[in-house]
């Protein structure tokens, strides 16, 4: 039988530092970190657009919502982000959410340990910020133990082809022949460096929605932190302009992500031909992923991308319920906000357009 092995003090000591070095350590990110955190992010599988450092800046200085964007370290590695902003409102209580304004969240690591330790803070600092619940937009994955759901959004997704006239013809016959249309109507498409034609645009748009607006200064702030990967796309009708979008890139993929069209646009076609201009010219600067983002079961716009061939897949938003009995509702299918919706519509627009981003703040 041999002894077990006898270390000494200085030994003993040089194994124990190096078992405490390669433990995973929580942390929150601070501005001198952001390009760490970004170079996992667009290396990392599972992390999105909406990982990014950058949110934290949108969250904290164009909202004033509180964040906390947790990353796991070891041996000076991350392993895994999880972006959290704490919303506290009338209309939403208090929340600790990933990521609200945004279609997608979540823990996003390469490690098991590590989303385990991130997760575990997330609870830990929900009960001790004494919110509502714990929410992760996760794009993907089960539900874990302890965990609710429920079914009300899907997201679309599909791959561009190299070819303009090959992805026409992948768009179903009439949602083409509707594009055809407008091509021919003479439609033509500018990219934008202000929002002198998007921000109006966009205001009256979700005006005839009965939905609060983003303040403009929003828009702003999403083109200086994000630069190039955000930009700007106006369709035309002469000099007229019909409708524009703001759009998100992201290792390959390209995000339409605040949409809007005049009163004449669905009669023109620009709404149609302006998600065709989108992905004919995100094409042509080598992007191969069209994420045409959520929208809710049963509405017009989960009908209207399923007209262009895209398969809906169900997202599994995950809640864990902290303070609160029962899983939040703030949407504009709720029955009780159908008074609100009906009486925002009746404001002036100027009016909606003042109001509009003090409450849009508390919706996430």
């Amino acid at each position: 039988m041999h002894d077990a092995p006898h270390f000494t003090d200085s030994a003993a000591d040089v194994i124990a530092a190096a078992q405490c070095s390669s433990a995973i350590t929580i942390r929150t990110l601070l501005p001198q970190d952001h390009g760490r955190w970004d170079a996992f992010v667009h290396s990392c599988p599972e992390a999105t657009f909406f990982h990014r450092a950058g949110w934290q800046t949108i969250m904290e200085q164009g909202f004033g919502h509180a964040s906390h964007f947790l990353y796991a370290e070891q041996n000076g590695r991350i392993l895994g982000v999880l972006p959290l902003v704490h919303l506290r409102g009338l209309l939403c209580g208090k929340a600790l959410v990933s990521l609200p304004f945004c279609v997608y969240g979540g823990i996003a690591a390469v490690d098991p340990q590590a989303r385990r330790a991130l997760d575990a803070r997330a609870q830990h600092l929900a009960r001790e910020l004494e919110v509502g619940h714990l929410e992760y937009r996760q794009r993907d994955g089960d539900l874990a133990d302890g965990w609710q759901g429920k079914p009300l959004y899907a997201t679309f997704r599909k791959t561009l082809l190299a070819d303009d006239e090959q992805n026409l013809l992948a768009i179903p016959r009439k949602q083409r022949a509707v594009l055809r249309k407008a091509i021919a109507a003479g439609l033509h498409s500018a990219v934008e460096h202000d929002l002198d034609r998007f921000f109006p645009l966009y205001a009256a748009s979700v005006h005839r929605l009965g939905t609060p607006v983003f303040a403009r200064r929003h828009f702003a702030l999403l083109r200086t932190v994000f630069g190039d990967d955000c930009d700007i796309l106006t369709v035309y009708q002469g000099q007229q302009a019909q409708a524009s979008v703001l759009s998100f890139y992201f290792r390959g993929e390209v995000l339409p992500y605040y949409g809007a069209g005049s009163v004449l646009a669905r009669s023109s076609g620009a709404n149609d031909f302006m998600y065709w201009e989108l992905m004919r010219r995100a094409g042509a600067r080598g992007v191969r992923q069209f994420d045409f983002g959520r929208s809710k079961l049963g509405t017009g716009a989960f009908d209207f991308k399923k007209n262009w061939g895209f398969a809906p897949q169900p997202l599994p938003y995950a809640y864990k319920l902290i303070r609160a009995s029962a899983l939040p509702d703030v949407n504009p299918l709720n029955p009780k906000y159908a008074l609100f919706i009906r009486a925002w519509r009746r404001l002036p627009l100027p009016l909606a357009n003042l109001l509009g981003p003090h409450l849009v703040r508390q919706l996430g």
